[in-house]
């Protein structure tokens, strides 16, 4: 009989045993979380594993398909890993003559070595050439700046050029459909030009999608231009304007979130941020209504009294009443 009550026992203890053994483990691929931490891309980070340049507790990482809960404990390269900032986005007018890059064997000036000391690590989103100057993105998130450079936004990258040469135009009509240059396929692009000029030296306007290594002077030497100033204009919604050579700006939380929003829906940031600027907007707004409404009534009351002639008049008799009459000598 005590055997028949202990069974039962036993098989739910194994049943729990088993539950717990096949629990899914917790945390998530460490690539993926030290692309958000700004260390790179998660394909750069797979790279860095592959090399053997991330530890943890001093122990060698061997595959990206490790889970961690958190970055502590883990360095690149002998450098320690700080915990994943809240994700932004800078705009930087890239200057000519700049490596986009945080290592040149060269020796070339990069663009991150101009930035400001109180930047924390970001990424570039994608390259400009050395020559190449004008709008760059820059954030501290890898997961963004992938998202970023994919084609699969629809952004155009637009770009403004001085050309050396003369163009052909039926080439321009086969660049506007998309052409195979070098056994490379490039997509349409707009381009915008005054076909009916005739000199050597010009100015057009060109608009890609998809960024290819040197795209831009690749498709205007096949048209027959040589490039000798290429400067971006604009990343998508995100434009140069007026920015000067060298600037930096940080780009708002609300843009961001909202020219981003296909990368934010999945992720939840973009509800939280949205609910948390309600709730101090309309705490801003009472605070402000409070005030205002006590200071008006403050105002009126006090003018009452310095304006009513009675008051006035039976305030002076009270003070004559009471005052006390002066001693005889």
């Amino acid at each position: 009989m005590t055997n028949d009550i202990d069974k039962p026992s036993n098989n739910a203890a194994g049943h729990e045993t088993a539950e717990h053994t096949n629990a899914p483990p917790k945390g998530e691929r460490i690539a993926k979380l030290l692309a958000r931490a700004g260390v790179g891309s998660r394909r750069a980070v797979e790279r860095m594993i592959e090399a053997g340049m991330v530890k943890q507790n001093d122990i060698v990482i061997t595959t990206p398909a490790t889970l961690i809960s958190s970055v502590d404990g883990i360095t690149v390269d002998g450098m320690i890993v700080k915990p994943p900032e809240p994700t932004k986005i800078w705009k930087y007018h890239k200057p000519a003559g700049r490596m986009t890059t945080y290592y040149d064997p060269e020796g070339r000036p990069t663009i991150f070595q101009a930035l400001p000391s109180n930047m924390p690590r970001v990424l570039s989103v994608g390259r400009l050439d050395l020559n190449t100057e004008g709008l760059l993105l820059l954030t501290n998130d890898g997961e963004l700046s992938r998202w970023l450079e994919l084609p699969a936004t629809g952004w155009l990258r637009t770009y403004k050029v001085r050309c050396h040469g003369y163009f052909d135009r039926e080439k321009v009509d086969e660049i506007r459909k998309g052409v195979t240059i070098d056994d490379v396929r490039y997509r349409g692009v707009k381009i915008y030009i005054n076909e009916n000029r005739e000199q050597s030296n010009i100015w057009l306007t060109i608009g890609i999608k998809e960024g290819k290594n040197r795209e831009v002077r690749k498709l205007l030497e096949y048209i027959g231009l040589q490039v000798t100033r290429l400067i971006r204009l604009s990343f998508g919604p995100f434009e140069l304007g007026e920015m000067k050579r060298g600037d930096i700006q940080e780009v708002s939380l609300k843009d961001m979130q909202f020219h981003c929003a296909d990368f934010f829906k999945d992720k939840g940031i973009m509800e939280i941020s949205a609910q948390t600027e309600d709730a101090k907007t309309r705490k801003n707004k009472s605070k402000s209504g409070w005030a205002k409404a006590k200071s008006k009534v403050n105002a009126r009351r006090a003018n009452k009294k310095r304006t009513d002639p009675k008051r006035n008049e039976a305030k002076k008799n009270d003070t004559f009443k009471t005052r006390k009459p002066a001693r005889k000598k």
